[in-house]
């Protein structure tokens, strides 16, 4: 059912009853002008928010925290109120009989003190009676016109919504724009690598394939699935997948590389083993190597890459965590999960979170995924999420993976693409800390008085950087 009022009046009457949203239950053209179908789909709810509309434009009804039933007695509720839009001006009439605020009455539908009845007898139409322990004006109120062209009723529920969003985002078509100019245009600083290389690691189901398909939707204009996803208590990656997405089906790879790999999961033996991951973050595994959990990769297989260069590495480790399942997450799995991120940590790879399914987790996001920064839920997960992972608030990104739409749209665009910048700015930082690392050891080959190296000194590091040399680049902004 879609509703019929309008965002910016259900804003103003939620407004008067604090942090909340309101859901349809019951809308007569679908279910009938009757009391039987009105009390069908909403006895025993509350506290609800009834609404009349007529052919004179009149939008107006009433509020009550009282459960509907059919006792065919009077209720008390101080809190009730009557209202009427004069545009998008909500006024407001507060009951004057608290005793007799709400009476019910099974042939009718919404049935405030004596003074307004909304499908009145099993009708279309309105009972109007002003004075009767509620103060208003027929005029006023719905202009004398008695017929009603549609009534809802809606639940008040608790919102998580904040008053305003906690991170800054542009929600425009300019700004998707801008962002798929600056990812075309990035250029990592080391001369000898055209692509950064981003790993993404995630429990089984989370949605690592369907990222680079929602990614690769956002450059071909309409929702691909080029990487297998789908539902599954196994793994649907049964290879290592290197995937370069192209600008446009005829275009040139952007300078990125989406490395997908097997899920994880919480059984030792099963899912992707942390000795193939150590393969995978050097570079020595090749693109399509089939995994086998019971067998890591050994350096006699076939096109395993036995001197690695630094475009092959990977410069960027990508979390994929399903926001749905944060709370229930299996303390095997946590512990994996830490594992990975030690072993990343000591290889100094950046990382980052990425959080998916959020409309699945939060029905603000699923009505609107601008709402993805004033969803409370939404922020209490990832700060769950940064609790258990041990990975910085700022490190974790929510996204809107493509997974029943046909087509794209700007604003699940926006997340996306801003997920992938967050990614070639730690891709950036990664290059920025070799550079430096080289320049402190060139430092130390100049004065042998210096401090040694520290065992976390990369032996390999100053052979890679003096074979691939550094260079400007254009990075995302």
């Amino acid at each position: 059912m879609n509703a019929k009022l309008t965002k910016s009046r259900q804003r103003a009457i939620c407004s008067e009853l604090g942090r909340v949203r309101l859901q349809l239950l019951y809308k007569a053209s679908v279910h009938g002008f009757t009391g039987a179908a009105f009390h069908q789909q909403c006895d025993h709810r509350s506290p609800t928010v009834s609404v009349g509309y007529n052919n004179s434009g009149f939008v107006f009804g009433g509020y009550t925290k009282q459960p509907f039933n059919q006792s065919g007695g009077f209720v008390n509720d101080d809190k009730a109120f009557l209202f009427t839009f004069t545009a998008e001006q909500l006024l407001k009439y507060p009951v004057t009989g608290p005793g007799n605020a709400v009476k019910m009455i099974g042939n009718s539908g919404p049935y405030f003190g004596e003074a307004l009845v909304l499908v009145h007898g099993s009708k279309p139409v309105v009972y109007s009676s002003p004075g009767n322990y509620y103060n208003f004006t027929a005029a006023e109120m719905h202009g004398n016109d008695l017929n009603l062209t549609e009534c809802e009723v809606y639940q008040v529920e608790e919102s998580s919504e904040l008053e305003r969003p906690w991170r800054t985002i542009v929600w425009e078509s300019e700004k998707r724009a801008g962002l798929i100019e600056s990812i075309k245009s990035y250029k990592p600083t080391v001369s000898s690598v055209t692509q950064a290389r981003v790993l993404l690691i995630g429990p089984v189901g989370a949605g690592k394939s369907s990222f680079f398909n929602s990614v690769n939707s956002v450059f071909r204009g309409h929702v691909t699935s080029q990487a297998i996803s789908g539902s599954s208590s196994t793994s649907l990656t049964t290879q290592f997948r290197s995937y370069s997405v192209k600008a446009g089906r005829e275009g040139k790879p952007l300078p990125i590389i989406l490395c997908d790999t097997m899920g994880l999961e919480e059984s030792k033996g099963a899912g992707l083993d942390i000795d193939d991951l150590n393969s995978i973050l050097k570079g020595h595994l090749p693109d399509c190597y089939q995994f086998n959990p019971s067998a890591p990769l050994h350096p006699e297989a076939h096109g395993y890459h036995k001197s690695p260069r630094l475009k092959d590495k990977i410069h960027c480790v990508v979390y994929v965590i399903d926001s749905c399942k944060i709370s229930i997450m299996p303390t095997g799995l946590e512990e994996k999960l830490d594992a990975i991120r030690r072993k990343v940590n000591l290889m100094g790879i950046p990382q980052l979170v990425l959080l998916t399914k959020v409309d699945e987790a939060c029905p603000l996001v699923k009505e609107d995924v601008r709402n993805i920064y004033k969803s409370g839920y939404i922020k209490e997960m990832m700060q769950e999420v940064s609790s258990r992972l041990g990975v910085p608030l700022s490190c974790i990104i929510p996204v809107k993976n493509y997974s029943e739409e046909l087509e794209v749209d700007t604003d699940s665009d926006i997340l996306l693409l801003s997920a992938v910048i967050q990614m070639l700015r730690f891709v950036d930082n990664y290059f920025d800390e070799l550079s430096d690392r080289m320049s402190n050891m060139q430092t130390k080959e100049a004065c042998p008085a210096s401090r040694p190296m520290t065992a976390g000194t990369d032996p390999n590091l100053l052979t890679w950087m003096m074979s691939d040399g550094a260079s400007g680049r254009t990075g995302p902004q």
